[in-house]
């Protein structure tokens, strides 16, 4: 994982980022994916932090703070404007999303004709 996260093979991974597996308390409640460099598709679709929690939690708090943790470890790698994207009839990442200061720039649709949304923080 640290040599995923120091971009080290950077061509076979095509991008930094650091894979988390939170925990609240001593219990798995989720994963995060941040990603301090995006490739084309992160660029259109995936964005800088892609998040989520267990299907067992369903406290607001552990969403917050699963996010929030994520933003704070993508700007600790000098990652500017962060994007994150969800789907459009997410209203609960959307919600999570909002409220952590993204804004929403856009509603997009995919490849497979899904509509998103594109927030930045």
């Amino acid at each position: 994982m640290e040599r995923y996260r120091q971009g080290v093979d950077y061509r076979s991974i095509e991008f930094r980022a650091a894979f988390l597996l939170p925990t609240w308390p001593g219990q798995l409640v989720g994963r995060a994916s941040v990603r301090f460099e995006l490739n084309d598709f992160f660029v259109f679709r995936g964005g800088h932090i892609g998040y989520k929690r267990d299907s067992g939690v369903s406290s607001q708090r552990v969403r917050d703070a699963i996010l929030r943790e994520s933003i704070e470890i993508a700007r600790s790698e000098v990652v500017g404007a962060l994007l994150l994207t969800c789907d459009d009839d997410n209203l609960g990442s959307a919600t999570v999303i909002e409220r952590c200061g993204g804004v929403l720039e856009a509603i997009a649709i995919d490849d497979d004709g899904v509509a998103f949304r594109r927030y930045w923080i």
